[in-house]
């Protein structure tokens, strides 16, 4: 349940599941009822609600032994043999409603595409923002923003589940902060997606103080604490 007992939101209390099985189902590997994006694509897993030792077992399957398997924000608890990998405290906020963000200006913010995914790749690594695979541009729309050619702000489009679009990726490269790139590739986003009708949302970690401030004051609220954890497939 989520924690503002809002109906409409309760798809966001799983959004990896809702994506692979809706609008990321093309992109999606599945075995019984667990799902695992394609691994060039992204790291998410998805299990029920309440796994049995069967989801689990299907989950090993398809991950195999001693594969990662990252399940996002899923409070689910695996078996004693899966080997913690990591544990992060996160937020998942939701975005306005009505462009209440403020307008988009996309001035200097061009549309990436499959020719530009070495220099998201470059950006990414240098900045952290979260797991971005070679693939990951194709789970949605893709924004940048170049200096001299070089790309030096990112954001874009991850999971879609129904009614929703996260944003994610949000990076800038250190020489180009404090010009308002996130802020504007935000607003963008958001104004897309909201002419789709559907509304943004986006999940960042507790610890980026800096990243929250930014949201909030682009009219995103808290919905809700998550925790973000993965853990190693026995039997390798």
């Amino acid at each position: 349940m989520t924690t503002d007992g809002n109906e409409k939101d309760s798809v966001l209390d799983d959004p990896v599941g809702a994506s692979l099985r809706g609008a990321h189902a093309h992109l999606a590997r599945r075995r019984g009822e667990a799902f695992t994006y394609q691994g060039d694509v992204a790291t998410f897993a998805a299990l029920p609600a309440a796994p049995d030792a069967a989801a689990w077992a299907e989950l090993a399957a398809l991950l195999g032994p001693g594969e990662l398997a990252d399940l996002f924000s899923s409070p689910a608890t695996p078996p004693r043999d899966w080997e913690p990998v990591f544990s992060l405290d996160g937020l998942q906020l939701t975005g306005p409603v009505g462009g209440e963000q403020g307008s988009a200006d996309e001035s200097g913010v061009v549309e990436l595409g499959p020719a530009d995914v070495p220099d998201m790749l470059a950006l990414v690594e240098r900045t952290r923002p979260g797991p971005f695979r070679p693939r990951t541009h194709e789970l949605g729309t893709y924004l940048g923003v170049r200096a001299g050619g070089s790309l030096v702000a990112l954001a874009g489009e991850r999971l879609r589940p129904p009614g929703w679009t996260e944003i994610s990726a949000v990076c800038t490269a250190p020489e180009a902060r404090g010009r308002g790139h996130a802020a504007r590739l935000v607003r963008a986003l958001s104004a897309r997606i909201e002419a789709r009708g559907e509304r943004p949302f986006l999940h960042v970690a507790a610890s980026n103080t800096a990243a929250v401030t930014l949201y909030e004051r682009l009219g995103f609220e808290v919905r809700r604490p998550v925790t973000f954890r993965g853990f190693r497939v026995p039997g390798a």
